[in-house]
Protein backbone atom coordinates (compact mmCIF):
# COMPACT_ATOMS: atom_id res chain seq x y z
CA UNK A 1 0.00 0.00 0.00
CA UNK A 2 1.39 3.42 -1.02
CA UNK A 3 1.81 6.49 1.17
CA UNK A 4 -1.26 8.16 -0.36
CA UNK A 5 -3.39 5.07 0.34
CA UNK A 6 -2.09 4.90 3.92
CA UNK A 7 -3.05 8.55 4.46
CA UNK A 8 -6.49 8.05 2.94
CA UNK A 9 -7.13 5.04 5.17
CA UNK A 10 -5.99 6.96 8.26
CA UNK A 11 -8.36 9.82 7.41
CA UNK A 12 -11.22 7.40 6.87
CA UNK A 13 -10.59 5.79 10.28
CA UNK A 14 -10.37 9.19 11.92
CA UNK A 15 -13.90 10.00 10.78
CA UNK A 16 -15.35 6.90 12.43
CA UNK A 17 -16.72 7.14 15.97
CA UNK A 18 -14.58 5.77 18.78
CA UNK A 19 -15.88 2.88 20.85
CA UNK A 20 -14.20 1.42 23.93
CA UNK A 21 -14.37 -2.37 24.22
CA UNK A 22 -14.17 -3.60 27.81
CA UNK A 23 -13.37 -7.32 27.84
CA UNK A 24 -14.36 -9.35 30.90
CA UNK A 25 -14.23 -12.94 29.61
CA UNK A 26 -17.20 -15.26 29.11
CA UNK A 27 -17.91 -17.74 26.34
CA UNK A 28 -16.97 -15.18 23.69
CA UNK A 29 -13.42 -15.34 25.13
CA UNK A 30 -13.47 -19.08 25.92
CA UNK A 31 -11.51 -21.88 24.35
CA UNK A 32 -11.45 -25.64 25.06
CA UNK A 33 -8.76 -26.89 27.41
CA UNK A 34 -6.88 -30.17 26.85
CA UNK A 35 -8.85 -31.72 29.73
CA UNK A 36 -12.12 -31.08 27.92
CA UNK A 37 -13.33 -28.05 29.85
CA UNK A 38 -14.06 -24.69 28.22
CA UNK A 39 -12.56 -21.68 29.99
CA UNK A 40 -12.31 -17.95 29.40
CA UNK A 41 -8.76 -17.07 28.39
CA UNK A 42 -8.64 -15.05 25.14
CA UNK A 43 -7.68 -11.38 25.65
CA UNK A 44 -9.83 -8.60 24.25
CA UNK A 45 -7.69 -8.01 21.17
CA UNK A 46 -8.08 -11.65 20.19
CA UNK A 47 -11.83 -11.44 20.68
CA UNK A 48 -11.89 -8.32 18.52
CA UNK A 49 -9.81 -9.97 15.80
CA UNK A 50 -12.40 -12.75 15.58
CA UNK A 51 -14.82 -10.20 14.09
CA UNK A 52 -13.03 -8.93 10.96
CA UNK A 53 -15.83 -6.54 9.90
CA UNK A 54 -16.15 -4.79 13.25
CA UNK A 55 -13.56 -2.11 12.43
CA UNK A 56 -15.67 -0.97 9.51
CA UNK A 57 -18.03 0.67 11.98
CA UNK A 58 -15.78 2.35 14.55
CA UNK A 59 -12.32 3.00 15.87
CA UNK A 60 -12.03 0.57 18.76
CA UNK A 61 -9.90 0.83 21.86
CA UNK A 62 -9.66 -2.44 23.76
CA UNK A 63 -9.23 -2.66 27.53
CA UNK A 64 -8.94 -5.96 29.37
CA UNK A 65 -10.81 -5.66 32.67
CA UNK A 66 -10.76 -9.33 33.72
CA UNK A 67 -11.05 -12.72 32.07
CA UNK A 68 -13.51 -14.96 33.90
CA UNK A 69 -16.57 -17.03 33.20
CA UNK A 70 -19.78 -15.24 34.12
CA UNK A 71 -20.44 -17.84 36.82
CA UNK A 72 -17.40 -16.42 38.65
CA UNK A 73 -18.67 -12.84 38.68
CA UNK A 74 -19.30 -11.22 42.05
CA UNK A 75 -20.96 -7.93 43.01
CA UNK A 76 -17.50 -6.53 43.69
CA UNK A 77 -16.34 -7.46 40.19
CA UNK A 78 -19.52 -5.93 38.78
CA UNK A 79 -18.62 -2.67 40.53
CA UNK A 80 -15.19 -2.86 38.89
CA UNK A 81 -16.83 -3.16 35.47
CA UNK A 82 -19.12 -0.22 36.25
CA UNK A 83 -16.11 1.85 37.31
CA UNK A 84 -14.30 1.05 34.06
CA UNK A 85 -17.38 2.06 32.05
CA UNK A 86 -17.39 5.43 33.81
CA UNK A 87 -13.64 5.83 33.20
CA UNK A 88 -14.07 5.10 29.50
CA UNK A 89 -16.85 7.68 29.21
CA UNK A 90 -14.69 10.31 30.93
CA UNK A 91 -13.15 10.73 27.46
CA UNK A 92 -15.50 13.05 25.57
CA UNK A 93 -14.32 11.63 22.23
CA UNK A 94 -15.76 8.21 23.05
CA UNK A 95 -19.13 7.60 21.37
CA UNK A 96 -20.05 4.53 23.40
CA UNK A 97 -18.87 1.45 25.28
CA UNK A 98 -19.19 -2.27 24.54
CA UNK A 99 -18.72 -4.81 27.32
CA UNK A 100 -18.05 -8.43 26.38
CA UNK A 101 -19.30 -10.67 29.17
CA UNK A 102 -20.45 -14.20 29.85
CA UNK A 103 -24.18 -14.72 29.55
CA UNK A 104 -24.81 -16.45 32.89
CA UNK A 105 -24.73 -13.21 34.90
CA UNK A 106 -24.64 -10.64 32.11
CA UNK A 107 -28.05 -9.30 33.11
CA UNK A 108 -26.80 -8.61 36.64
CA UNK A 109 -23.62 -6.76 35.66
CA UNK A 110 -25.54 -4.81 33.02
CA UNK A 111 -28.13 -3.83 35.63
CA UNK A 112 -25.43 -2.62 38.05
CA UNK A 113 -24.02 -0.47 35.24
CA UNK A 114 -27.55 0.76 34.52
CA UNK A 115 -28.13 1.75 38.15
CA UNK A 116 -24.87 3.72 38.28
CA UNK A 117 -25.04 5.16 34.75
CA UNK A 118 -25.60 8.91 34.31
CA UNK A 119 -24.34 9.51 30.79
CA UNK A 120 -26.28 9.80 27.52
CA UNK A 121 -23.81 7.68 25.62
CA UNK A 122 -24.70 4.02 25.08
CA UNK A 123 -23.29 1.05 26.95
CA UNK A 124 -23.91 -2.26 25.19
CA UNK A 125 -23.30 -5.71 26.69
CA UNK A 126 -22.78 -8.68 24.43
CA UNK A 127 -21.26 -12.14 24.43
CA UNK A 128 -21.70 -15.57 22.91
CA UNK A 129 -23.49 -18.83 23.56
CA UNK A 130 -20.99 -20.84 21.52
CA UNK A 131 -17.26 -20.64 22.15
CA UNK A 132 -14.86 -19.53 19.44
CA UNK A 133 -13.73 -23.05 18.60
CA UNK A 134 -17.20 -24.03 17.44
CA UNK A 135 -17.78 -23.68 13.69
CA UNK A 136 -21.03 -21.76 14.18
CA UNK A 137 -19.84 -19.47 16.96
CA UNK A 138 -22.07 -16.44 17.42
CA UNK A 139 -19.53 -14.16 19.09
CA UNK A 140 -18.17 -12.30 16.04
CA UNK A 141 -21.61 -11.30 14.77
CA UNK A 142 -22.77 -10.24 18.22
CA UNK A 143 -19.65 -8.15 18.76
CA UNK A 144 -20.00 -6.45 15.38
CA UNK A 145 -23.64 -5.59 16.05
CA UNK A 146 -22.85 -4.34 19.56
CA UNK A 147 -20.20 -1.98 18.20
CA UNK A 148 -22.62 -0.75 15.54
CA UNK A 149 -25.16 0.03 18.27
CA UNK A 150 -22.64 1.70 20.57
CA UNK A 151 -21.42 3.88 17.72
CA UNK A 152 -24.91 4.85 16.56
CA UNK A 153 -26.44 8.24 17.40
CA UNK A 154 -29.78 6.42 17.61
CA UNK A 155 -28.64 4.76 20.84
CA UNK A 156 -27.73 8.02 22.54
CA UNK A 157 -29.86 8.75 25.58
CA UNK A 158 -30.87 5.10 25.95
CA UNK A 159 -30.16 3.22 29.18
CA UNK A 160 -27.58 0.38 29.02
CA UNK A 161 -28.61 -2.57 26.87
CA UNK A 162 -27.89 -6.22 26.14
CA UNK A 163 -27.45 -7.11 22.48
CA UNK A 164 -27.51 -10.78 21.46
CA UNK A 165 -28.57 -12.41 18.20
CA UNK A 166 -29.80 -9.13 16.74
CA UNK A 167 -32.14 -8.36 19.65
CA UNK A 168 -31.65 -5.20 21.72
CA UNK A 169 -32.92 -5.59 25.30
CA UNK A 170 -32.94 -3.05 28.13
CA UNK A 171 -30.52 -4.07 30.88
CA UNK A 172 -33.21 -3.53 33.52
CA UNK A 173 -35.73 -5.80 31.80
CA UNK A 174 -33.60 -8.52 30.22
CA UNK A 175 -33.10 -11.97 31.64
CA UNK A 176 -31.44 -15.08 30.29
CA UNK A 177 -34.16 -17.39 28.99
CA UNK A 178 -32.22 -20.22 27.35
CA UNK A 179 -29.08 -22.10 28.28
CA UNK A 180 -27.76 -22.64 24.74
CA UNK A 181 -29.88 -20.87 22.11
CA UNK A 182 -28.16 -17.92 20.38
CA UNK A 183 -31.05 -15.63 21.28
CA UNK A 184 -30.28 -16.03 24.96
CA UNK A 185 -32.14 -13.05 26.39
CA UNK A 186 -35.69 -11.75 26.45
CA UNK A 187 -37.56 -9.09 28.42
CA UNK A 188 -40.73 -10.75 29.79
CA UNK A 189 -43.55 -8.29 30.15
CA UNK A 190 -41.70 -5.59 28.23
CA UNK A 191 -40.32 -6.92 24.95
CA UNK A 192 -37.13 -5.81 23.20
CA UNK A 193 -36.21 -2.21 22.52
CA UNK A 194 -35.36 -3.04 18.94
CA UNK A 195 -33.30 -5.16 16.62
CA UNK A 196 -30.23 -5.03 14.40
CA UNK A 197 -29.92 -6.65 10.98
CA UNK A 198 -27.42 -6.40 8.14
CA UNK A 199 -28.91 -3.18 6.81
CA UNK A 200 -30.22 -1.15 9.72
CA UNK A 201 -30.66 -0.57 13.43
CA UNK A 202 -34.33 -0.41 14.43
CA UNK A 203 -35.09 1.10 17.85
CA UNK A 204 -38.87 1.67 18.02
CA UNK A 205 -38.85 2.36 21.77
CA UNK A 206 -36.35 3.47 24.35
CA UNK A 207 -35.71 3.00 28.04
CA UNK A 208 -34.37 5.46 30.59
CA UNK A 209 -33.48 4.81 34.22
CA UNK A 210 -33.96 6.69 37.50
CA UNK A 211 -30.79 8.31 38.79
CA UNK A 212 -31.19 7.97 42.56
CA UNK A 213 -28.21 5.58 42.72
CA UNK A 214 -26.17 6.94 39.81
CA UNK A 215 -22.56 7.96 40.26
CA UNK A 216 -19.23 6.38 41.07
CA UNK A 217 -19.35 2.80 42.36
CA UNK A 218 -19.36 2.74 46.16
CA UNK A 219 -15.99 2.66 47.88
CA UNK A 220 -17.21 1.10 51.11
CA UNK A 221 -17.74 -2.67 51.40
CA UNK A 222 -20.96 -3.97 49.90
CA UNK A 223 -23.56 -5.19 52.39
CA UNK A 224 -24.63 -8.80 52.46
CA UNK A 225 -28.03 -9.25 50.78
CA UNK A 226 -29.40 -12.76 50.39
CA UNK A 227 -31.98 -14.13 47.96
CA UNK A 228 -34.51 -16.67 49.21
CA UNK A 229 -36.78 -18.44 46.75
CA UNK A 230 -39.98 -19.85 48.20
CA UNK A 231 -41.36 -23.30 47.43
CA UNK A 232 -44.36 -25.28 48.58
CA UNK A 233 -43.98 -26.14 52.24
CA UNK A 234 -41.08 -23.76 52.87
CA UNK A 235 -40.40 -22.75 56.46
CA UNK A 236 -38.57 -19.71 57.84
CA UNK A 237 -35.16 -21.36 58.14
CA UNK A 238 -33.46 -19.61 55.24
CA UNK A 239 -34.72 -16.15 56.19
CA UNK A 240 -33.58 -16.74 59.78
CA UNK A 241 -30.20 -18.07 58.60
CA UNK A 242 -29.65 -14.95 56.48
CA UNK A 243 -30.39 -12.69 59.44
CA UNK A 244 -28.13 -14.68 61.74
CA UNK A 245 -25.36 -14.60 59.10
CA UNK A 246 -25.38 -10.81 59.24
CA UNK A 247 -27.38 -9.97 56.14
CA UNK A 248 -28.46 -6.32 55.96
CA UNK A 249 -31.07 -7.20 53.39
CA UNK A 250 -33.09 -10.20 52.22
CA UNK A 251 -34.98 -10.53 48.93
CA UNK A 252 -37.81 -13.06 48.97
CA UNK A 253 -39.00 -14.55 45.69
CA UNK A 254 -42.55 -15.22 46.77
CA UNK A 255 -45.45 -17.12 45.29
CA UNK A 256 -47.66 -15.39 42.70
CA UNK A 257 -48.14 -11.74 43.60
CA UNK A 258 -45.47 -12.03 46.29
CA UNK A 259 -47.03 -14.34 48.85
CA UNK A 260 -45.46 -16.44 51.56
CA UNK A 261 -46.85 -18.42 54.53
CA UNK A 262 -47.03 -18.00 58.30
CA UNK A 263 -43.57 -19.43 58.98
CA UNK A 264 -41.85 -17.14 56.50
CA UNK A 265 -43.91 -14.15 57.60
CA UNK A 266 -42.89 -14.66 61.23
CA UNK A 267 -39.20 -14.57 60.25
CA UNK A 268 -39.80 -11.48 58.11
CA UNK A 269 -41.28 -9.75 61.16
CA UNK A 270 -38.27 -10.71 63.26
CA UNK A 271 -35.86 -9.62 60.53
CA UNK A 272 -37.47 -6.20 60.05
CA UNK A 273 -37.50 -5.70 63.82
CA UNK A 274 -33.77 -6.51 63.83
CA UNK A 275 -33.09 -3.83 61.20
CA UNK A 276 -32.89 -6.09 58.15
CA UNK A 277 -34.49 -4.64 55.00
CA UNK A 278 -36.76 -7.21 53.36
CA UNK A 279 -37.88 -6.89 49.74
CA UNK A 280 -40.52 -9.12 48.16
CA UNK A 281 -40.68 -9.99 44.46
CA UNK A 282 -42.50 -12.69 42.54
CA UNK A 283 -40.98 -15.92 41.33
CA UNK A 284 -43.20 -15.59 38.22
CA UNK A 285 -41.57 -14.57 34.94
CA UNK A 286 -44.06 -11.74 34.30
CA UNK A 287 -46.15 -9.37 36.36
CA UNK A 288 -45.72 -7.18 39.43
CA UNK A 289 -45.60 -8.23 43.06
CA UNK A 290 -48.37 -6.62 45.10
CA UNK A 291 -49.53 -6.90 48.74
CA UNK A 292 -53.02 -8.32 48.20
CA UNK A 293 -53.51 -11.59 50.10
CA UNK A 294 -53.75 -12.09 53.85
CA UNK A 295 -53.33 -15.22 55.99
CA UNK A 296 -49.55 -15.19 55.50
CA UNK A 297 -49.66 -13.68 52.01
CA UNK A 298 -48.30 -10.46 50.59
CA UNK A 299 -50.63 -8.16 52.54
CA UNK A 300 -49.28 -9.57 55.79
CA UNK A 301 -45.66 -9.29 54.57
CA UNK A 302 -46.24 -5.60 53.84
CA UNK A 303 -47.78 -5.09 57.29
CA UNK A 304 -44.68 -6.77 58.72
CA UNK A 305 -42.55 -4.11 57.01
CA UNK A 306 -41.46 -5.73 53.75
CA UNK A 307 -40.95 -3.57 50.63
CA UNK A 308 -42.52 -4.82 47.41
CA UNK A 309 -40.17 -4.94 44.42
CA UNK A 310 -42.44 -4.31 41.44
CA UNK A 311 -41.64 -6.49 38.44
CA UNK A 312 -37.96 -7.02 39.17
CA UNK A 313 -36.62 -10.56 39.31
CA UNK A 314 -34.87 -11.71 42.43
CA UNK A 315 -31.29 -11.42 41.22
CA UNK A 316 -31.75 -7.80 40.14
CA UNK A 317 -33.76 -6.85 43.21
CA UNK A 318 -30.85 -8.13 45.30
CA UNK A 319 -28.36 -5.85 43.53
CA UNK A 320 -30.72 -2.88 43.68
CA UNK A 321 -31.20 -3.35 47.42
CA UNK A 322 -27.48 -3.82 47.92
CA UNK A 323 -26.69 -0.51 46.23
CA UNK A 324 -29.50 1.34 48.02
CA UNK A 325 -28.25 0.08 51.38
CA UNK A 326 -24.67 1.12 50.72
CA UNK A 327 -25.69 4.54 49.36
CA UNK A 328 -27.80 5.18 52.47
CA UNK A 329 -24.95 3.98 54.67
CA UNK A 330 -22.51 6.30 52.93
CA UNK A 331 -24.44 9.23 54.31
CA UNK A 332 -26.85 10.17 51.54
CA UNK A 333 -29.76 12.43 52.36
CA UNK A 334 -32.31 9.75 51.41
CA UNK A 335 -33.33 6.59 53.22
CA UNK A 336 -33.41 3.18 51.56
CA UNK A 337 -37.10 3.31 50.68
CA UNK A 338 -36.73 6.70 48.97
CA UNK A 339 -33.76 5.44 46.96
CA UNK A 340 -35.59 2.28 45.93
CA UNK A 341 -39.03 3.60 45.00
CA UNK A 342 -38.28 5.16 41.56
CA UNK A 343 -36.66 1.90 40.43
CA UNK A 344 -39.62 -0.21 41.52
CA UNK A 345 -42.05 1.91 39.52
CA UNK A 346 -39.96 1.83 36.32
Amino acid sequence: MGEHEDTAQAEELKDRPEVVLLATGGTIASRPDPDGGVVARAPGEEVLDSAPRVREHARIRVEDVMNVGAYLMTPERMMTVAGRVRSALADEEVAGVVVTHGTDTMEETAYVVDLLHDDERPVVFTGAQRNAAEPDTDGPRNLTDAVRLAASPRARGMAPTIMMSGSVEAARDATKVHTTAPRAFASPGHGPLGEINDRAIHIPRSRTSPDTLAGEPPESPLPRVDLVKLYAGVDGLLVRASREAGAEGVVIEGFGLGNANHEVMAEVERSVAAGVTVMVVSRCAEGHAAPIYGNGGGHDLAVAGAIFGGDLGGQKARLLLMLALVRAREGGASDVQTLLTPHLQA
